[in-house]
């Protein structure tokens, strides 16, 4: 998959049914290629930009549930 298909999936959050957002970037291992963290903008941002980094959402692989053809479902506690 590529990263410009995977930004484009609405995360959501098992546990409240929350929608996150969008994936903004990601973390991965560069000997590996093995993906580590997503990250999504929090809710205090406007397409990513423009807001304080703090508020951003960020996932670790393991939470992710399931990766479907329009949403990524995640299983994180959010405050």
């Amino acid at each position: 998959m590529l990263f410009s298909e995977f930004k484009k999936k609405e995360v959501i959050n098992l546990k409240n049914c929350q929608k996150l957002g969008k994936v903004s970037d990601f973390e991965f291992d560069e000997r590996t290629g093995q993906i580590f963290r997503l990250v999504v903008p929090g809710e205090n941002k406007w397409c990513g930009l423009f807001g304080n980094g703090d508020s951003d959402y960020v996932i670790r692989y393991k939470d992710i549930r399931q990766i479907g053809p329009d949403i990524i479902i995640v299983d994180i506690c959010t405050q």
